[in-house]
């Protein structure tokens, strides 16, 4: 068969869902920010994100108009209420579009590494070398504003050694051991998104008119800062320090520029999100209070996901992905 005559396969077609949904969600906040925004070079990373997705997104509906299946509802303009007061400080606004851009990063690695059309993956391809564009701008600036967090240093050692005890994975008993460097890059990278996912929390928390929405995004905001401060204890004891937060970035408005609607999905996107880089950063421990730590903070996802479900389901605002044909119902129709 032509390269080019290849159907598009589920997953193909999954991540093409998914690259759209999630993407229309980050479009319309991106969107509400660029015009509160007020430091011109800020402002101006937004305006190129702005643009970079309308770019992506109309291929995006091609392939899948093209395969004949309906273009996603995902998020609109309906969903952004223009002319309201600022939620957010500028400084935010960068660490947000950089969070974002990290999560951009690993949703189009991955659903490159699940196409096999050509034209699929040089897109994907494409998307990857805009996101990898955008990490550098972001970061670039946040140095420039002195807001980027940057990691803890280590002093180096005079050799490489092996390890020559099994008390190396000891943490809850026995004798403890400094954190590695290769523990430190999950636990540091969990911080800082369970920060913008507690920020976020109570901004929406705040604005939302529901009063069941915001008991849920109260509740979110309490779960992550517990996982804030479980991560944080861990560096604390090696005297390593932790990112700040950013809640005083949240303004005290009321007025909410978005609707119920994506408030709660954004809010379980990164909840989600999060669960496959606290998988990443459980499969590289090696110390028994750390792997405890995970286990638990991924349980409580999954807790805080089953309610967000529940709520998207009663308000009629989880949009349903394609799914495979039901043989026993067609069977039943003849």
């Amino acid at each position: 068969m032509e390269k080019e005559n290849l159907k598009l396969t589920s997953s193909e077609i999954g991540s093409l869902w998914g690259e759209y949904v999630n993407g229309t969600a980050v479009d319309i906040v991106n969107r509400y920010m660029v015009s509160i925004i007020e430091d011109e070079q800020i402002k101006a990373i937004f305006e190129d994100a702005i643009k970079t997705f309308e770019k992506q997104k109309h291929q995006i509906v091609t392939f899948i108009e093209n395969e004949g299946f309906p273009v996603p509802i995902g998020f609109t303009e309906s969903d952004l209420v223009k002319g309201k007061q600022r939620l957010f400080t500028d400084i935010l606004c960068l660490n947000y579009l950089h969070i974002m851009t990290l999560h951009g990063l690993l949703g189009h690695s991955t659903s490159l590494a699940v196409s096999v059309r050509k034209d699929l993956r040089d897109f994907y391809d494409s998307c990857d070398n805009d996101a990898k564009k955008m990490y550098h701008q972001t970061i670039e600036l946040l140095l420039e504003k002195g807001s980027f967090q940057r990691d803890p240093l280590f002093y180096p050692a005079e050799n490489p050694e092996y390890i020559s005890t099994q008390d190396f994975t000891n943490g809850l008993f026995g004798t403890d051991r400094p954190l590695s460097a290769t523990e430190i890059i999950s636990i540091s990278f969990n911080i800082k998104k369970n920060i913008m996912a507690k920020t976020l929390s109570i901004a929406f928390g705040q604005v939302t008119q529901t009063k069941e929405i915001r008991k849920f995004l109260t509740d979110s905001e309490k779960i992550a800062d517990g996982q804030i401060k479980s991560f944080a204890k861990i560096m604390q004891t090696d005297n390593l320090p932790v990112p700040k937060s950013w809640e005083t970035e949240v303004t005290t408005s009321t007025d909410s520029p978005f609707s119920d609607k994506l408030m709660l999905y954004h809010t379980g996107f990164l909840f989600q999100a999060a669960q496959a880089y606290h998988g990443a950063g459980l499969a590289s421990a090696m110390r028994t209070d750390l792997v405890a730590t995970y286990e638990s903070t991924i349980l409580q996802n999954l807790m805080v996901t089953k309610k967000w479900f529940n709520l998207m389901v009663k308000n009629k605002w989880l949009e349903q992905p394609p799914l495979a044909p039901n043989r026993k119902e067609i069977a039943k129709e003849k």
